[in-house]
């Protein structure tokens, strides 16, 4: 927990209560049901929460923005984002239907009010969003396939509505001919695990 206050300096009493409670949350469901794995459960802050995390170093959603997260998994990046931005609105989505059953507990467990889940493709969701936000599901190729569509048209945020999408290593050929910024995790967070990791933002 002491590796999200370095960063996230400003956190309220409640936040810092949820963000704690998160170790014992996910060491008790992914005994049963493996979202995490197992190697790095005991790095959940660093590899899942603070990498999550990285997204708002990019961008400060503002209230009532819409977000999207496709192939949440265990719940990340959304949920810790939605901790972090409790105003904003997000929708957690996954195909396998046991992982959205662990994000569902976790989220009731902190009481997050402003997270709705659901257990289906993302090619299914028929709804607009300002950001659709996930860790690496696939490549861009066909991640583009999957939110075509889906944003708003009005604009509400600093960067105009898009993707921000949390990858690693040589993305070179697979963002080729593709419009983007990426931003380089290790300007935010100096640890190692970070050195490769980036956030790529596109926006539509």
């Amino acid at each position: 927990m002491q590796i999200i206050h370095k960063y996230f300096p400003d956190l309220s009493e409640k936040q810092i209560k949820q963000f704690t409670a998160l170790q014992e949350l996910y060491e008790h469901w992914n005994s049963q049901i493996n979202v995490i794995s197992r190697r790095t459960i005991s790095e959940l802050y660093l590899h899942h929460v603070l990498h999550s995390l990285s997204i708002a170093k990019v961008i400060a959603f503002e209230k009532g923005t819409k977000i999207l997260d496709i192939g949440t998994g265990g719940g990340f990046p959304g949920i810790p984002l939605a901790m972090l931005f409790p105003q904003a609105d997000f929708l957690l989505v996954d195909s396998i239907g046991k992982k959205i059953k662990v994000v569902d507990e976790v989220i009731s467990a902190i009481g997050l009010s402003n997270v709705r889940t659901m257990h289906e493709r993302s090619e299914k969701i028929n709804e607009k969003f300002d950001f659709v936000v996930s860790r690496a599901v696939t490549n861009m190729t066909d991640f583009k396939k999957w939110v075509k569509g889906k944003f708003n048209k009005k604009h509400s945020n600093k960067l105009k509505n898009g993707i921000l999408y949390l990858k690693g290593g040589d993305l070179s050929e697979e963002l080729r001919g593709i419009s983007h910024t990426k931003y380089d995790i290790s300007d935010f967070f100096t640890e190692d695990f970070f050195e490769t990791k980036k956030v790529i933002y596109i926006g539509y």
